[in-house]
């Protein structure tokens, strides 16, 4: 939508919109990270499908089956998950597209730890209960230490034919 269109109640309201989404995003890690997939899965629509991998065990249809997945996650003693980034474009009154990065700091049992560096795509709609989030891939930038999960991998723009790499081999 094109600011300069809206009237200062949907101005208003669309602000409101945003601190609500963005908080859907930032309660999905603070509940993630104590574990509490009750609440979690409650921020998604009952039909959702959650995208994490390629692999069918890391994706999900519907909350039930999202909690479910999100069990794998007690393999770690200790997780903290960071949101930052955070844009979102309304397609409607009732439904928004998020994007955000998050770092995310995993640790076992035996002390071993992992980062995934990383981003998620959000499509969201409003319900009676709220925003909730309808459809979510997540795609990894980079990771490092003992993360190994076969996450999407963030695919960057083709390099120009225009570029010239060797100038930049000795930096």
């Amino acid at each position: 939508m094109d600011d300069r269109t809206l009237d200062l109640e949907d101005k208003i309201r669309e602000l409101y919109d945003r601190i609500d989404i963005e908080s859907v995003l930032i309660d999905y890690c603070r509940f993630l990270d104590i574990m509490d997939l009750d609440r979690l899965v409650e921020l998604f629509t009952e039909d959702c499908f959650v995208d994490y991998g390629p692999d069918p065990g890391f994706q999900s249809h519907g909350r039930q089956a999202l909690k479910s997945d999100l069990e794998r996650m007690w393999r770690w003693v200790r997780t903290s998950h960071h949101l930052s980034n955070v844009q979102i474009m309304f397609e409607s009154k009732d439904m928004a597209r998020a994007n955000s990065y998050i770092y995310a700091w995993h640790e076992r049992p035996n002390g071993v730890k992992g980062v995934l560096l990383g981003q998620y795509s959000d499509v969201l709609v409003r319900t009676p209960e709220g925003w909730k989030i309808k459809q979510r891939k997540q795609y990894m930038n980079g990771a490092d230490g003992d993360f190994k999960s076969n996450i999407n991998r963030l695919q960057r723009m083709p390099i120009p034919p225009d570029i010239d790499l060797s100038k930049y081999a000795s930096i």
